[in-house]
């Protein structure tokens, strides 16, 4: 487990919300799902949801501006100069999406794209750090791009965030973890062939739980889908899901707890 009260260090994946199309159905979904405690803010804060476990915030849950845009879980990177980050992204040739903007006084954000395609949020902490819990049961344990141009995407992501990369690849597959200050922090790795072509790079949220197989069906009764069915890796039992407004997730028992 996990427990923070400061913000993150830079680069490191320090906070996910979903953006959803019916944000009071979502919040019933995941408040089962999960067991978090959705605090919904004020309407000068578009009634956002924090979702808390133990009184520790651990995700957030938000409404779409842009109907045509599909709900979505959103990984953010922190920075302590989100300007600065800015910058870098468009210097190491990828693209700001959304500007960077003041978000009242919980901290500063933008929204940047890899030049593979894949879209992440930058957060410099004001009075919001980002995740206070984490790495424990209902919580995110893990991100990770996946991408169709895994060397364009390392070399971006080197050049803006000052990542290192550790091989955890073989011969069928490419993956890397990434290194923030000689941490570990998240991963990145290629999609598959037999992905199908019109799934982009993308950013990929895993939860915690203590049971995936319980869970995958639970998220089913609830009205969500199983995108791939449970199954075992080295690092644990994982499913990928999408809820009932089609936003995907994964959610992992790991390899290590009992």
């Amino acid at each position: 487990m996990t427990i923070r009260d400061t913000p993150w260090p830079d680069g490191t994946p320090c906070w996910v919300d979903l953006m959803t199309s019916d944000a009071e159905a979502a919040r019933a979904f995941y408040s089962e799902l999960f067991g978090w405690d959705l605090q919904v803010g004020p309407e000068e804060a578009d009634f956002y949801a924090m979702a808390l476990i133990d009184g520790h915030a651990a995700a957030g849950i938000g409404t779409l501006t842009e109907p045509e845009h599909r709900p979505v879980w959103s990984t953010y990177l922190a920075t302590g100069d989100a300007d600065k980050t800015a910058a870098a992204i468009v210097e190491a040739g990828g693209t700001i999406v959304v500007p960077v903007m003041d978000v009242m006084d919980f901290g500063r954000m933008a929204i940047g794209q890899d030049p593979t395609g894949g879209t992440f949020g930058v957060w410099q902490a004001g009075t919001h750090t980002g995740f206070g819990i984490a790495n424990d049961s209902n919580t995110v344990g893990w991100n990770e791009l996946l991408t169709r141009d895994y060397r364009a995407a390392m070399k971006f992501y080197a050049a803006a965030f000052g990542y290192t990369y550790t091989d955890l690849g073989g011969d069928a597959f490419h993956y890397s973890s990434i290194e923030v200050d000689g941490n570990t922090a998240g991963g990145i790795g290629a999609l598959p062939d037999s992905v199908p072509a019109e799934v982009p790079a993308h950013w990929r949220t895993y939860f915690t739980v203590d049971d995936c197989d319980a869970t995958v069906a639970k998220a089913q009764s609830l009205g969500g889908t199983v995108v791939r069915p449970a199954q075992d890796m080295p690092y644990g039992r994982h499913a990928d899901l999408a809820d009932a407004q089609g936003a995907m997730f994964a959610v992992i028992k790991p390899a290590m707890r009992a």
